[in-house]
């Protein structure tokens, strides 16, 4: 695949980046309404990640799996940047599905209103970017 073909990923957690790799051929992240994938010439978008596994593809490591917590990802010309609040690394696809289910969508009352909230000010502001990305 010619360079122009290619992604470039960054993945944030709150303290580092935890992934910045180049050369993916493909995404697959989960959102509240299903999956869905991102090639590169995929129009630009804005999305809410939810708890789940992001996969990414390149040509040398091939299939690459993470647990991901909730956040946002936004894909940008070929850029990607994705941006969630803890994230696992690992090669078993099981035991990161596990601790998707025991770290990320185990949640306390407190934290459950919080992250509500949180959605819906996420929600509003990326529907306030996409109005004024329409009026340009």
């Amino acid at each position: 695949m010619v360079q122009a073909d290619l992604m470039a990923l960054k993945l944030l957690i709150p303290s580092q980046v935890f992934v910045d790799r180049a050369g993916v051929s493909r995404i697959v992240a989960e959102t509240h309404e299903g999956s869905f994938g991102l090639l590169p010439h995929r129009l630009d978008c804005v999305a809410a990640i939810a708890p789940g596994i992001l996969c990414y593809e390149t040509a040398e490591d091939g299939e690459v799996y993470v647990a991901v917590d909730e956040g946002v990802l936004i894909k940008f010309g070929t850029s990607v940047l994705v941006s969630v609040r803890r994230a696992i690394g690992g090669t078993d696809l099981v035991k990161l599905r596990e601790a998707v289910d025991r770290e990320f969508l185990t949640l306390n009352e407190q934290e459950q209103s919080v992250r509500s909230v949180m959605a819906k000010l996420e929600s509003g502001l990326i529907s306030r970017l996409a109005e004024l990305h329409h009026e340009w």
